[in-house]
């Protein structure tokens, strides 16, 4: 019989790894709302020409690693490779710019790419990210900077570089264009032509989008473009203006970022600023960006809207993100507040309906279905890390007692069932520092 098995680049996610993910995305949640955002859920198929039209046919996502596949009626759908296109078109789609003068929208689930799958990337991956829509103000961007940088403190990760950029608008990219194709077309310190030597996918960009080549992540690309000319010195007033808002605003946030004139992104929807979170720890190998994003305040338009929509948004990869947070992923787990074990069927169902009794009221309980021995019993509610656990034989059940044993102290007394919940409640903590914090 053949063996089955996840797909290639699509991971199963286990506990206790589960619940590091738990706490990225709890505290990511908790933070956008704080911000002001609100959670959006698109599918997880969408027209192949959603994202050609909106991610650009140059970039290597549409040119090769989409997963496309032809409907039974014949249309071309794609199992989405990332979140903006989505929620720009529901946008567009229940015509939200007509009930609401400025939206915040926030996502979270898998996308999907057929990548080479290596470490920190995979075919199916989660991705936590925000689009505010119709936000002009440079004062957004920096907000949403600074809300990124707080996040990551927020998940313990210090360790990080932030990168921002300016790519410029429609009126500032063909004075560039034409400056970085004619640096291109200079002989090299070879006294052949630069881009002769470029890597095959640079060499088709040159024609489509040459700003693409920048973010190249070919060995000779990047040493070709290393004095190339920066977008930074080609910026009309209306951008550089723009640019040094965010910029001053983010030093009043008291945000830490460098500006990095080589950054691009991978897609062509951007417009004006461009950001990156780059992580530094050991857990994430070559793929160090955590997050990243920028304005795309003509993508509206190009997929149909009336006019302008300005918008800025982010997205990060929340493999990654948990790849940096120190800390065993068993220490994140909720332990369970109270374990019950039994000595009895009478005695398991009475632990039954008192854990039920419990639940309802917000505990934590775990009762132990087995007929195991009370050794065994007390090694599994040990190992899953309860604070309390209560024990029931039927001496106890008789005098109407249940022993209350507290794990950290090691001590124990007798207790009515009337008097369990008062004694969690005395007790009540969050069971791990990091979900404190």
């Amino acid at each position: 019989m053949e063996r089955l098995q996840a797909v290639k680049g699509m991971n199963d996610l286990l506990p206790p790894e589960s619940a590091k993910w738990q706490f990225v995305e709890t505290r990511a949640r908790a933070l956008l709302e704080a911000y002001g955002y609100r959670e959006v859920r698109t599918p997880l198929v969408e027209p192949t020409t959603l994202f050609a039209r909106a991610i650009g046919v140059a970039t290597d996502i549409v040119e090769k690693e989409m997963y496309t596949f032809t409907d039974r009626d014949g249309s071309s759908l794609t199992l989405r490779p990332e979140g903006t296109a989505g929620a720009v078109r529901a946008y567009l789609e229940h015509q939200v710019a007509g009930r609401e003068g400025h939206t915040r929208w926030y996502y979270s689930g898998p996308m999907y790419r057929h990548e080479r799958a290596q470490k920190g990337r995979y075919r199916q991956f989660f991705q936590i990210g925000a689009e505010a829509l119709n936000q002009p103000e440079p004062t957004v961007d920096a907000e949403m900077i600074a809300m990124l940088a707080q996040l990551f403190t927020a998940l313990g990760i210090d360790d990080v570089d932030v990168l921002v950029n300016c790519v410029g608008g429609a009126e500032d990219r063909p004075k560039y264009m034409a400056a970085l194709r004619a640096y291109l077309e200079a002989p090299g310190p070879d006294g052949a032509p630069r881009l002769s030597r470029l890597s095959e996918t640079s060499q088709r960009r040159l024609d489509k989008n040459p700003l693409r080549i920048l973010d190249s992540k070919d060995p000779t690309d990047i040493a070709l473009t290393a004095e190339a000319p920066s977008i930074l010195d080609h910026l009309g007033d209306a951008s550089k203006a723009h640019f040094d808002a965010v910029l001053a605003t983010l030093r009043e946030l008291g945000v830490k970022f460098t500006v990095d004139a080589r950054l691009v992104r991978g897609l062509d929807y951007y417009t004006g600023t461009v950001f990156e979170v780059r992580g530094r720890g050991p857990g994430l190998g070559a793929q160090n960006a955590l997050c990243g994003g920028g304005r795309y305040d003509a993508l509206v338009e190009t997929l149909g809207g009336a006019g302008k929509t300005p918008a800025v948004g982010f997205a990060f990869g929340v493999e990654r993100v948990v790849a940096s947070i120190p800390g065993e992923p068993a220490s994140f787990a909720q332990a369970p507040e109270l374990c019950l074990v039994s000595h009895g069927d009478a005695a398991r169902r009475f632990n039954l309906a008192l854990a039920q009794e419990l639940r309802g009221r917000g505990y934590r309980v775990d009762v132990d279905h087995r007929s195991a021995s009370m050794k065994s019993q007390m090694k599994r509610a040990d190992k899953l890390g309860a604070r309390f656990v209560g024990v029931l034989g039927e001496d106890e059940l008789q005098k109407g007692i249940l022993m209350l044993r507290d794990m950290g102290a090691g001590e124990q007394r007798p207790v009515t069932r009337a008097e369990v919940e008062p004694a969690l409640a005395a007790a009540r903590i969050s069971p791990t520092v990091k979900q404190e914090a």
